[in-house]
């Protein structure tokens, strides 16, 4: 594969998001990616509202590199695609800095599986939406 097309979206960096040592809790950092995967589905499949979201999270994960600071104000969240299965799909995410990104503070993965909430159970991805996302599709890591 080639070099990856990333969806990204700015950050703000609140005084909310702050925990007692002054910076970003830990747990912020999936809200961070999960307002990524909001906006991307937003965009690419205009989804407005949580019955629009035709999967369920499955799992997460964050490597912290670098704390984010109230003082960086605005951080940038790439996501794009690393794997498109059957059933499910994984997102992978970096979190830097806007006007310098190889200054990384975290990287992450998600995996998403396609459900059916009337049935109660995983379904396969749509073709549809595999011809929607495959110019997000690329290998784990830095481009």
């Amino acid at each position: 594969m080639g070099k990856k097309i990333r969806f990204t979206i700015k950050q703000a960096v609140r005084f909310r998001d702050l925990d007692a040592m002054g910076h970003v809790n830990n747990a912020t950092y999936f809200t961070y990616m999960e307002e990524a995967r909001k906006e991307f589905f937003n965009h690419l499949l205009n989804c407005a509202s949580p019955e629009d979201f035709p999967f369920v999270l499955a799992g997460i994960s964050c490597n912290f590199s670098k704390p984010i600071q109230l003082k960086d104000k605005v951080l940038a969240v790439d996501l794009w695609l690393t794997h498109l299965g059957r059933k499910s799909f994984t997102f992978s995410y970096e979190l830097y800095r806007p006007d310098e990104p190889s200054w990384v503070f975290a990287t992450g993965e998600s995996v998403q599986v396609f459900y059916d909430y009337q049935q109660n159970k995983s379904i396969e991805i749509p073709t549809d939406f595999k011809v929607k996302v495959q110019q997000y599709l690329g290998p784990k890591g830095k481009s």
